[in-house]
């Protein structure tokens, strides 16, 4: 790996192990991490009274420019409804509630803040 981006992959896999953490102490079961189809890809899946919740676990840094959550655009928004819909379909899920959550885990050397974005975007159509 050139640059960085050995260090974004150590940061981005404690950011979600400290995201599953947090879901499950709110209460979520966590179905699947990191699940993939092809090029698409799903963070954390979990299970909650409200329904299923597919969640995208944005990591950074002290100092950064942008919040992590602001890294949400529409292109990301749209592989991840497409990846749900792969992951409903693939576990034959067709009538149940869906949610689309952030979690945002900002790290400060050995301290670090989470912030979670329930629903942070509602998709037109799933």
């Amino acid at each position: 790996m050139t640059g960085d981006g050995g260090r974004r992959g150590i940061v981005g896999r404690r950011g979600e192990e400290v995201a599953a953490a947090y879901l499950m102490a709110a209460g979520h079961t966590v179905l699947a991490r990191n699940w993939r189809c092809g090029h698409l890809e799903i963070d954390i899946i979990s299970m909650a009274a409200d329904g299923i919740h597919f969640v995208e676990v944005k990591s950074r840094v002290l100092p950064m420019e942008a919040a992590p959550e602001e890294n949400v655009g529409p292109a990301k928004r749209r592989k991840l409804l497409a990846a749900a819909g792969k992951w409903l379909e693939r576990n034959g899920i067709y009538d149940t509630d869906c949610v689309f959550d952030i979690v945002s885990v900002v790290f400060d050397g050995d301290r670090y803040t989470v912030q979670y974005f329930p629903q942070a975007f509602i998709p037109l159509f799933m």
